[in-house]
């Protein structure tokens, strides 16, 4: 390995490193409150286990609709169009690595091993996976700020202790001037290539309108599970308040790099719902039947087609 390639990877192994260390930490801090709040969690287990089976069914076929708009809203961050039946399956295979990895690493590198198969230059690949994340962050921050108005009183802004605004405030400054320093031509250049992708696809109303219309059924059929599971246990919140809840909390929980949001959403979500004054034994019994329906019931069968896709060279 020359001295070039190994300066390039070994920044790459090292946020690796840190990612996987902070994901262990989350996890762990996961575990300790598993076990602390063990007979809160049986008691949401018993509950589920009794839960009204229609409405867990609707939230069963709400899932396997995620797959579908999650690969539609990939078809429309890029103008080259893509294998339907193996973009689908990656979608399915992605989510089963996301809950493997950091962060998100899981379903980015799975996507980035599909795009490159078909064809797909590494860089446009990465700018395509770029414009789809932007579109689903940017409209859960629309539908939070629907569901805000139209639910006021339910989210509660935080105070920020005036040492963490100057803490963002460095940190913000710092970037801006290493942007404007010898980063300055690579980000340059990493924003004329999103620009251009951007133009291209809207430049196509079918790729646009698949672009935000997968993106906006993706964040509304996760609210949809989680409104059936809530159905399904007798929550008392109504499905407003069930959506804009789950929204913001699984916005603030990606912030923390744990495996697909395993251990901070699940932690975020049932104290959101509680303290909307859900009981909590209902809550835990959400959350758990969420975390079943999207992540323990798919996870083999997607592990599986993962198996398959790498076998046949597709990724």
């Amino acid at each position: 390995m020359t001295s070039q390639q190994y300066t390039t990877v070994a920044p790459a192994r090292g946020r690796a490193y840190w990612r996987t260390a902070g994901s262990l930490a989350v996890v762990a801090v996961a575990a300790f409150l598993a076990h602390r709040h063990w007979p809160v969690l049986e008691s949401g287990a018993l509950r589920l286990a009794v839960a009204d089976q229609g409405w867990l069914l609707v939230g069963a076929a709400a899932t396997l609709l995620t797959w579908m708009f999650s690969a539609l809203a990939q078809q429309g961050a890029i103008a080259r169009p893509l294998p339907p039946r193996r973009l689908v399956a990656t979608q399915f295979a992605a989510s089963a690595a996301n809950h493997l990895l950091p962060a998100g690493l899981g379903a980015g590198a799975v996507n980035l091993r599909f795009l490159t198969r078909c064809g797909i230059p590494c860089a446009r690949a990465m700018t395509a996976l770029g414009v789809k994340a932007a579109a689903g962050a940017l409209v859960r921050g629309v539908l939070i700020v629907v569901l805000a108005l139209a639910c006021p009183g339910v989210l509660q802004v935080p105070r920020v202790p005036p040492a963490a605004v100057a803490v963002v405030l460095a940190v913000a400054v710092s970037l801006a001037l290493l942007s404007a320093g010898p980063l300055a031509p690579r980000c340059r250049r990493a924003l004329a290539g999103v620009r251009a992708d951007l133009r291209e696809v809207h430049g196509r109303p079918s790729r646009a309108a698949a672009l935000w219309g997968g993106s906006l059924a993706f964040a509304l059929l996760h609210v949809a599970i989680l409104v059936a599971v809530t159905e399904a246990v007798a929550l008392p919140l109504g499905p407003a308040r069930v959506a804009l809840l789950y929204l913001a909390a699984s916005s603030a929980a990606a912030l923390l790099p744990s495996p697909g949001g395993l251990g901070s959403l699940d932690a975020v979500l049932a104290l959101a719902l509680t303290a909307a004054g859900a009981p909590v034994d209902a809550a835990a019994s959400a959350v758990m039947g969420y975390r079943l329906l999207t992540v323990w019931l798919p996870l083999l069968p997607g592990l599986l087609v993962l198996g398959l896709l790498l076998r046949r060279r597709a990724l």
